[in-house]
């Protein structure tokens, strides 16, 4: 089918949620894809944090082939190994209690604020007290934040002009300044049931938290007996150089919440508790129908193998580093840096100008995918197998990128 009668087709039969670019992808393999054309791309998005092993890793491809011969679904009403397996080692990389299985990082959330507010509830002690008090509901975010786009998750996410056309939000949110413990502090009060947080604001431009305010958090959540959910969704499975966010900071949440780079390319979601809130859920408050299927967990098996047999941790902090320390070059010649942040494989580019939909465009023809999370900031978030010439490529592209928009605006 030609490029222009897809495009024309999507128009007329998709609803517009994306702004999408030109751009329609055929084939992918390790850290490229190809357009209808056949120009190939270097790829630094991985569908945004999802491609951990990047375009068609042949441990997923063997292991996902292998479990279509055998079952793709039974729904979660009888067991399967590939679940159970999966669960147990998210179990013991993380924070040692039992897992729900979702569909998507928003439905993770969801569960995971469920399981906030049944625990407050119990919290109460017997029935009649139950009966008598009303529990803590509230969930306290912070803003700029991004938890997902269900009205619930909406509503927890702390950017209004993604909120204004769908109010009323669901009640039981609150949004506070990000990295401010005081003005967490101030806000907590009797309806407070819990807080969540991402270890670094992802969609809010890659705004790392910091390490101290973290800290002040998880002692805020013990001292008013209050959860604290870990939304790393964008930062898990080994996206920012460990398993996860929480361990570089040195505290550990009472839930996190995954999805992306778990599934390798396969749709999956998951809550992980600590022993403290594992038991909290009983049969019948909640539940999915493909959650956790035999065919996602494969591949989400594949992934978590292939980071411990290739060392795709220390890939993820030797090629991190070595990308912003190539930035930081690059920010000595080109005056339109004006910072770089981030972790791991988790970079984001500020820019001194609202030039990064043209810098995404300019990038994409010189052979590069890259990502914007608003006008002023770039957003990379390679494959882990990233090496350390695809580094240096895209930095080429990147440079020269840069200086194509600056002489187009005559800086140059």
């Amino acid at each position: 089918m030609r490029k222009e009668k897809i495009i024309e087709m999507e128009k007329e039969y998709m609803m517009h949620t994306y702004a999408r670019l030109p751009l329609i992808l055929k084939k992918g393999k390790g850290m490229y894809v190809w357009d209808t054309d056949g120009k190939k791309y270097l790829d630094m998005v991985a569908g945004i944090a999802v491609l951990s092993l990047g375009h068609s890793h042949q441990e997923i491809v063997s292991a996902i082939s292998e479990q279509v011969s055998a079952i793709v679904h039974t729904s979660n009403l009888y067991y399967t190994e590939p679940q159970v397996v999966l669960a147990k080692i998210l179990s013991d990389i993380s924070l040692g209690g039992k897992v729900f299985f979702a569909n998507s990082g928003a439905e993770a959330n969801e569960a995971a604020f469920k399981i906030a507010r049944k625990y407050a509830r119990k919290m109460l002690g017997s029935e009649e007290a139950r009966r008598k008090e009303k529990p803590s509901y509230v969930v306290i975010s912070a803003m700029n934040s991004f938890h997902g786009r269900t009205l619930a998750t909406l509503a927890a996410t702390g950017q209004p002009e993604k909120q204004k056309m769908f109010e009323p939000m669901p009640a039981g949110f609150k949004t506070v300044a990000f990295n401010d413990a005081g003005a967490l502090e101030s806000a907590i009060d009797k309806e407070t049931c819990a807080v969540i947080l991402e270890a670094i604001q992802g969609e809010g431009g890659v705004i790392p938290a910091d390490k101290e305010y973290l800290r002040n958090v998880r002692a805020l959540c013990d001292r008013n007996d209050l959860l604290f959910i870990l939304d790393e969704v964008q930062t898990g499975v080994a996206r920012t150089g460990s398993y996860f966010a929480f361990e570089s900071y040195g505290i550990k949440p009472d839930m996190i919440t995954l999805a992306k780079g778990l599934g390798g390319g396969f749709p999956i979601g998951a809550v992980v508790a600590s022993k403290k809130v594992s038991d909290i859920l009983v049969p019948g408050d909640h539940g999915t129908t493909f959650g956790g299927s035999p065919i996602v967990c494969r591949a989400a098996l594949a992934v978590l193998r292939t980071i411990e047999k290739e060392d795709l941790l220390e890939n993820a902090r030797i090629q991190g580093s070595y990308l912003m320390d190539r930035l930081f070059e690059l920010e000595q010649r080109h005056t339109i840096i004006k910072k770089i942040r981030g972790l791991g494989l988790m970079i984001g580019i500020v820019l001194g100008e609202d030039v990064a939909g043209e810098l995404l465009k300019t990038c994409m023809g010189q052979g590069a995918i890259i990502n914007k999370t608003s006008e002023n900031v770039i957003r990379l978030l390679p494959p882990l197998i990233i090496g350390k010439d695809h580094v240096d490529e895209f930095v080429d592209i990147f440079d020269r990128s840069l200086t194509m928009i600056q002489r187009n605006k005559g800086k140059v």
